[in-house]
């Protein structure tokens, strides 16, 4: 079975990756946005006052696409597209990381082994998915009244 790497440099040991939101100009990280991929979920932090924390569970990801523009490249940075079935946020941009190529990496490694572990394929989430948005457009039949 194939097991999964992991990362690390500095404090990010024990298979946990984080990338901080960069700005677009010269690549410097003073934003308060970071992205923590660790084998089961991907999170995202924003804030310096009030801060909040989402979690995306990685057997809910569905696809993962990557961009870098002529500046991204020019600073060694990308922005990657995750397309999930998570009902806060089913499409995440993770805008200006360093590392980009290495990140969507690890995380198309660690969803694989993540619906693996839970027994998990793409078209279960994917009918899930439909399921509860059929539910919704339930209450907006006529055939009710």
């Amino acid at each position: 079975m194939t097991e999964a790497r992991t990362y690390s440099e500095g404090s990010n040991a024990g298979g946990v990756l984080k990338e901080r939101k960069r700005w677009g100009l010269f690549g410097l990280p003073f934003t308060f946005t970071v992205y923590r991929l660790d084998p089961k979920t991907l999170v995202i932090k924003t804030g310096l006052f009030t801060t909040t924390e989402n979690e995306i569970r990685l057997y809910r990801v569905l696809d993962v696409s990557m961009t870098r523009s002529f500046g991204q490249k020019m600073f060694g940075m990308g922005s990657l597209k995750v397309i999930s079935s998570d009902k806060t946020t089913p499409d995440l941009t993770i805008k200006n990381i360093k590392n980009v190529r290495r990140f969507k990496e690890y995380l198309s490694e660690y969803v694989e082994l993540e619906r693996k572990r839970n027994r998990m394929r793409a078209n279960e989430i994917i009918d899930h998915y439909h399921d509860d948005n059929e539910d919704d457009d339930l209450f907006d039949d006529d055939r009710l009244y």
